[in-house]
């Protein structure tokens, strides 16, 4: 979209890393007329959210749920455009199977029918009908169905009032928590205490409350240490759904990068930006391809490593140790399987639960160790999509969240990886251990070395009490003026739909120190954009 009033016309601005917060910080930062070029370290663009392709299959490596698809159209309403402009999505039907591993099938609650698969656990299957979810609930528990529906009425209201008050709005300081508005939004939502203890005031019943908690994986936290505000995401799951993007997720990726080159965006991969010098004449980049000047820095690239290794001692904000003392989101052991034949009950997205799943999350928060028994995730997009694996075949993910850190070589993954096909093969029915045509693997090493994520995290800093708002890292670097932060390590977090809103929150900040004031970026470029739900 073209402005007769371009704020940064003539501004010449550096994205170091092409991840979703960086593409969007890119995207907004040339409409408001600056000069944008992304710098990515890797072949290809889209940080951890990639793409492996080997012998006809291909696999999303990072990010495979597509959630809260309204975030994604007001992304694209803010250029006149839709997401259909540049990929096509679809509704999952079921959303996901959950299994949990301590009882016989019970058909009633949701489980498919097969004359071929006889596991031994029960197994629910969400849909886009409501109803069909609520049945569920009541299935499990006396009122069930009544408490779920009061559960996702406060779940749309913490929603509502926090997509519009606490993250659309940049509140990444504490003085922009300090103001009646705030206050006043804020009265009727669970902001404190945890997660498990919201969910606790609700049901009793442990699979329901796994249900309305697995989510907060995604968010990097657990039960115990999240606060009860991340309700809201249970309106996301239930209300809003769970979609697929044709091709997978990268083709979101493939989307927006598009949408930038249409703005005028410059991308240049495998160039590795070494070390950032604040000079007077404005920043000056060292990168593997030589040096350049830029007036304005957006770094994608996560803050502990910048100040770490690419600002001098002076111009860090914070000591070394105080990155070593933050709560990291757990990392994650990754296995890319391209598999011969079926691979039912499995659903495009499927979740196998242990009875009791907190000891995981001790092992993963509390006392660090590889999980003695997991809760893992599986990912079968062919079940969706026949153009990622060939025909006969699936494309499987298996996803097992573990802690940062951790060591993680090749005789250890081998291990854990036939740990968890016979697992699968035990308690879900689907034995793949024969059928492996393909296969590999990622873990803590690939993290931290692809991305210098601190100790190998997979997604960023936790969303825990203390990690949450203002008590994130902040867009603005306080010791060096024109460099900033966009992505899940800074407001609003983590999840590729709160990476683009970052991409915007980070393009208002430059657009308001750049010129003085003016606050949201909207009102500086004279356009009115409507929040949708």
């Amino acid at each position: 979209m073209k402005f007769t009033d371009d704020p940064l016309d003539d501004e010449s601005v550096t994205v170091i890393g092409g991840g979703f917060g960086g593409l969007s910080a890119a995207a907004y930062l040339a409409q408001a007329g600056a000069d944008v070029t992304v710098l990515e370290r890797n072949e290809r663009l889209g940080g951890a959210a990639n793409r492996i392709e080997r012998d006809g299959f291909r696999f999303d490596t990072g990010p495979s749920w597509y959630l809260m698809p309204d975030v994604f159209e007001r992304f694209f309403e803010h250029f006149n455009r839709e997401p259909d402009d540049y990929y096509t999505i679809d509704q999952l039907d079921p959303h996901y199977r959950v299994f949990f591993t301590d009882s016989p099938p019970q058909p009633e609650k949701g489980a498919p029918d097969s004359d071929e698969i006889d596991p031994v656990c029960d197994w629910v299957s969400t849909s886009p009908d409501r109803e069909q979810s609520r049945e569920i609930f009541a299935a499990y528990e006396d009122g069930g169905g009544e408490t779920f529906d009061a559960y996702l009425d406060e779940a749309e209201y913490a929603y509502e009032v926090g997509m519009e008050h606490f993250v659309y709005e940049d509140r990444s300081r504490v003085r922009d928590m300090l103001d009646l508005d705030v206050a006043r939004c804020g009265r009727g939502l669970s902001l404190l205490g945890s997660m498990q203890e919201h969910v606790e005031g609700y049901f009793d019943e442990p699979k329901l409350q796994q249900l309305l908690q697995y989510t907060l994986v995604f968010l990097g936290g657990s039960p115990h240490n999240t606060p009860a505000l991340y309700n809201l995401m249970a309106h996301v799951d239930y209300n809003l759904g769970v979609y697929y993007p044709e091709g997978g997720i990268y083709s979101v990726v493939e989307g927006i990068v598009e949408l930038g080159r249409e703005h005028g965006v410059g991308y240049r991969t495998s160039v590795e930006v070494t070390d950032i010098q604040n000079t007077a004449s404005g920043l000056v980049l060292q990168t593997t391809d030589g040096r350049s000047h830029t007036d304005v820095a957006v770094a994608n690239a996560n803050p502990a490593h910048v100040e770490r290794d690419l600002l001098s001692p002076a111009e860090r904000s914070h000591d070394p140790d105080y990155w070593d003392d933050r709560t990291y989101a757990p990392s994650a052991l990754l296995w890319y399987l391209g598999v011969e034949g079926e691979v039912d009950p499995l659903a495009h997205h499927s979740l196998v639960f242990p009875e009791d799943w907190d000891p995981h999350f001790e092992q993963l928060f509390e006392d660090p160790q590889w999980p003695e028994n997991p809760a893992y995730y599986l990912a079968v997009p062919s079940k969706t999509d026949d153009s990622v694996a060939p025909e006969g075949h699936h494309a499987v993910v298996i996803l097992v969240p573990i802690a940062p850190g951790l060591d993680d070589g090749s005789e250890r993954r081998e291990r854990y990886r036939d740990r968890l096909l016979n697992d699968l093969a035990r308690n879900v029915g689907v034995d793949l251990r024969d059928r492996i045509v393909v296969e590999e693997s990622a873990c803590v090493s690939e993290f931290a070395d692809r991305f210098n994520y601190p100790q190998g995290t997979a997604l960023g800093m936790a969303h825990t009490l203390t990690q949450t708002g203002p008590l994130r890292p902040s867009h603005r670097a306080s010791k060096v003026e024109d460099l900033y932060y966009v992505g899940g390590y800074t407001n609003p977090g983590i999840g590729v739909p709160m990476t683009l809103i970052s991409g915007e929150q980070v393009a208002d900040a430059v657009v308001e120190d750049r010129t003085g004031g003016g606050g949201r970026l909207d009102r500086v470029l004279g356009r009115s954009v409507p929040l949708s739900w």
